[in-house]
């Protein structure tokens, strides 16, 4: 069976990581088995180069389930790259709050949407990008440099700038049988027998498993 707590699951693949086990920031969560793919940085780096303007002032989260695929470059931008929309001016007065006074505090520069919560089992492509207060589904796909602004439902492909559905992965009564089970949290043993039924796209065997 798997070792969650490996750093690399591949013999001799320096370039993929299960991610959990190298983040150490409180306000990143990550579940068993997710994986990150970086070949232009090192992928223990995932902090520094995929989580952007995270700055602890703002207490916001990112949140990822797990069985998820994160490929090389993709981007989650937090609250703090907003500016402020309801401020008659785009520049960040309040970040400077030493030099013009006022009274006023950094937080107030930015728009804070909320977290970033990812599903379970949701693959982000090369260089997606995931804005601040976005939920993407269960199961979902987001495509290759798209930038994700709005709510993903669950096994539906999205792409493009901004972001836009194309199609969902399977018709929506064997989606509601797929959130229902649940899978990813089963044991790794029960994972392990339904694998060759979830590899080939095999509902009817999957349900057979299960009843």
């Amino acid at each position: 069976m798997p070792d969650t707590k490996k750093i690399y699951p591949r013999a001799g693949d320096s370039q993929t990581i299960y991610l959990k086990n190298v983040i150490d920031c409180p306000n990143i969560e990550v579940g068993d088995f997710t994986i990150y793919n970086d070949f232009v940085h090192d992928p223990r780096d995932f902090q520094k180069y995929s989580v952007l303007y995270h700055y602890p002032i703002n207490h916001d989260k990112v949140y990822i389930g797990k069985f998820c695929s994160i490929a090389c470059g993709a981007k989650f931008l937090m609250n703090c790259a907003n500016h402020t929309l309801s401020s008659l001016s785009g520049y960040t007065f309040p970040l400077f709050g030493e030099e013009w006074g006022h009274g006023i505090t950094p937080e107030q520069s930015w728009d804070n949407k909320g977290d970033i919560v990812v599903g379970n089992d949701v693959w982000i492509g090369f260089e997606a990008v995931i804005m601040a207060g976005v939920t993407i589904g269960d199961g979902a796909v987001i495509g290759t440099r798209a930038v994700v602004t709005k709510d993903v439902p669950p096994y539906t492909i999205v792409a493009g700038i901004p972001a836009r559905p194309i199609r969902r992965r399977f018709s929506k009564e064997d989606i509601l049988f797929l959130q229902e089970i649940k899978w990813w949290n089963w044991p790794v043993e029960k994972i392990s027998e339904a694998i060759p039924y979830i590899q080939s796209g095999d509902i009817k065997g999957l349900k057979s498993l299960i009843h």
